[in-house]
């Protein structure tokens, strides 16, 4: 459906109309305290995320006028740790002949003293129809970005819809190679394999085969890296039915672990597609190097085609932490870069044994911390932490042992979300005793299962004063041993 505001540029916001709304965001009582959030309007996809001229850089999906999508520009951040980061305004601006209506997703390599950010131009006819472009533009070390005149793939090949975008573009030898997300004319998902000798000049090599024929109606921001001798392909795929324990977002993100890629044959042999992420806010991961060589990822903490509480303030959406990905019995771990430490501030620690109770942590209260536990269920049937707790609000973490599962229960956290993807995560755990990793924010909880082995992301739209930490055991004891961060 046609909305001509949707699609405005900058430059066309009425007079203080940008200030009168940044106003009105920072006056939100959910803006986070360490998590990368928009100044006005919407975030989503993380973008060109690559370490270059001495500096991380990371962009994002930004649609300034509010948390709709609509017009989207690239915006830049930059940070020298990966934890702290630095404003840089818009990056890409979207409005040329090729991305009239939105700078879309992509990824960014580094190369010759220059950052070469390839992305995918959205356009409309005057019928309303699509047609998206590839295009490339080029960050020189003086910071100025320049566009390329023209799109390096002007149109999807055939057998292959409109909905054809998200380049990932690595090198592999002498040669360059780009997975794109695509929609084949069946209106089923797929990847689409491309390779270039000089980052101009792109052919098509074709669809990379997999053993998912027929998976979700359209597979977005892909990306493939090899680790540990291993080939990882990431990507997300839209229309998944749910299933008991799995598929219950709106949309998934997930990954298939395989043998490394013969791009030239585009032919990939993998295992069984894996969520990345077991919880309720968690979409469109984008990865890179760093320097020591370490995979690193960071997604959006958000969905698409969701509301959340902070549209009513003028804006929507965060980013994850940055997370450090490993491989281990054929399985990919994430935990929290090690420079999250440097958030640290105030420590605390608590070691309890509980019994048919619930022991509140007085002076633990808190919006915004780490909290490391490690819990052991000795008979109880339940137990768990519950957190930003208030008169009539908490979110529950806890273990049941009865179902063997790990539950995120949200239902009591506040101000109410989206009812069509329900209120409680269940991640399957048949462990009585776990080490639970907890980074909370203002209105976010990323929690790392077992040094890496699930993470389970929520957004939480709690009231201000709901900050506190409660441990509880039902149906016998449980022991609890915890150390807290102020952040």
């Amino acid at each position: 459906m046609r909305d001509v505001n949707k699609y405005r540029l900058l430059s066309d916001a009425e007079p203080n109309e940008l200030e009168q709304l940044a106003i009105r965001v920072h006056a939100s009582p959910w803006r986070q305290h360490y998590h990368i959030q928009p100044n006005t309007g919407l975030l989503n996809d993380p973008n060109g995320f690559a370490f270059y001229n001495g500096k991380y850089h990371l962009f994002y999906q930004w649609h300034p006028f509010g948390p709709i999508h609509g017009m989207k520009y690239w915006y830049h951040m930059t940070s020298a740790d990966l934890v702290h980061w630095e404003d840089n305004g818009v990056g890409i601006e979207p409005g040329g002949r090729y991305d009239s209506h939105g700078a879309y997703s992509g990824s960014a390599l580094s190369e010759d003293g220059k950052l070469y950010l390839f992305y995918t131009g959205n356009t409309r006819d005057k019928d309303w129809e699509r047609h998206p472009y590839q295009c490339l533009a080029v960050l020189d070390g003086q910071g100025h970005i320049t566009k390329q005149h023209l799109p390096f793939v002007d149109s999807p090949p055939p057998g292959y819809t409109a909905h054809f975008r998200d380049p990932k573009v690595w090198k592999s030898a002498d040669s360059y190679y780009a997975v794109f997300g695509a929609q084949r004319i069946d209106q089923t998902g797929c990847v689409l394999l491309y390779k270039s000798e000089d980052k101009q000049n792109w052919t098509y090599i074709g669809e990379l085969k997999t053993s998912l024929p027929d998976f979700g109606y359209m597979w977005e921001c892909p990306d493939y890296f090899e680790l540990d001798d291993k080939g990882v392909l990431l990507f997300c795929p839209q229309g998944l039915p749910a299933e008991p324990d799995r598929f219950e977002n709106i949309h998934q993100s997930g990954y298939l672990l395989g043998e490394p890629m013969n791009p030239d044959k585009a032919c990939f042999h993998h295992g069984k597609f894996e969520e990345l992420d077991r919880g309720f806010d968690f979409y469109a991961p984008q990865t890179t190097f760093t320097p020591d060589g370490r995979r690193i990822l960071i997604g959006w903490m958000g969905l698409p085609d969701m509301l959340y509480p902070t549209d009513q303030h003028g804006w929507a959406h965060c980013l994850t932490l940055a997370r450090e990905l490993t491989i281990q019995d054929s399985k990919l771990l994430q935990r929290p870069v090690k420079e999250v430490e440097l958030l640290r501030k105030e420590k605390r620690e608590a070691v309890h044994k509980i019994a048919n109770s619930q022991i509140h942590l007085k002076d633990w209260n808190s919006s915004s911390y780490e909290l490391v536990c490690v819990l052991r269920l000795d008979d109880a049937s339940k137990a768990g932490i519950a957190f930003r707790t208030g008169d009539k609000e908490e979110t529950l973490l806890y273990y049941d042992a009865n179902t063997k599962h790990l539950l995120l229960d949200r239902t009591q956290t506040g101000e109410k979300l989206a009812q069509e993807n329900g209120h409680i995560r269940r991640y399957p755990l048949d462990n009585k005793k776990m080490e639970l990793r907890l980074f909370v924010d203002q209105s976010s909880v990323e929690v790392f299962i077992n040094d890496g082995e699930a993470v389970m992301t929520a957004r939480l739209f709690p009231s201000q004063d709901s900050n506190g930490i409660s441990f509880f055991a039902e149906g016998g004891t449980a022991s609890f041993d915890a150390t807290q961060w102020l952040f």
